[in-house]
């Protein structure tokens, strides 16, 4: 399972969405502006930033393109 935290006005987050869709990826997305989804990335990897991908366990900050193929098995 994929959990992608984002935010309306982030533009990084879209970027990871767009590469996700591209690859037809399927995510759960969890906005961080809703408080229990921002808890839960707290929780989870004790910042704040986003865009943040919860990859079957694997958490990997920001749009890490490289970290993200070899996760999914994505060839560039």
């Amino acid at each position: 399972m994929i959990i992608l935290y984002t935010a309306p006005g982030c533009p990084w987050c879209h970027v990871a969405k767009n590469f996700l869709d591209e690859h037809h990826i399927e995510y759960i997305e969890k906005d961080v502006s809703n408080p229990n989804y921002a808890t839960e990335l707290i929780q989870k990897t004790g910042q704040t930033s986003i865009p943040v991908l919860d990859i079957d366990g694997q958490i990997v900050r920001g749009f890490d393109k490289e970290k993200i193929q070899e996760l999914l098995n994505i060839q560039s």
